[in-house]
């Protein structure tokens, strides 16, 4: 039961920080090429928004070297254990950046591997969806305020 429990929690994180995720995914994509986001929810940061969790992006040539020091560590343990380094890197090669992202979602000791498929909204859209909302919201940037003294 606690396995459901975990699980369901996680399937809960990516479901409302979706367009996150996936403007995270996209903007590295096109910076960097293929790679895998790591978000970890160790450390919250709360704002009067909400929680909001440490992401990055790893790239593809990156990668192995990344798994190999952030796995191997005695207390880090893959939730689906038969998941090995050379699972997730294939699953990188493979993955189409347009439609799928590959996510890495550290929990204190325990890290999930998700290959994360027919989204409801593809990487592209939720950096475009992000982008538009950053010029919605935050006026200053487009209008520069003069004040005298």
């Amino acid at each position: 039961m606690l396995n459901a429990n975990f699980s369901d929690w996680q399937q809960d994180l990516i479901t409302t920080n979706l367009l996150v995720i996936g403007y995270n995914a996209w903007n590295a994509y096109l910076k960097t090429g293929r790679g895998v986001v790591v978000c970890s929810t160790d450390s919250p940061l709360l704002d009067h928004y909400g929680e909001t969790f440490k992401t990055h992006f790893v790239r593809r040539s990156r990668l192995a070297a990344f798994l190999n020091a952030w796995l191997a560590a005695p207390d880090t343990v893959i939730l689906q254990g038969h998941y090995m380094n050379g699972h997730i890197l294939d699953a990188v090669d493979k993955y189409n950046p347009e439609q799928d992202v590959i996510l890495l979602l550290e929990s204190g000791t325990r890290v999930s591997f998700f290959y994360l498929k027919n989204l409801p909204i593809t990487p592209p859209e939720c950096y475009q969806s992000v982008r538009q909302a950053w010029s919605e919201f935050q006026p200053a940037a487009n209008y520069q305020h003069h004040t005298k003294i």
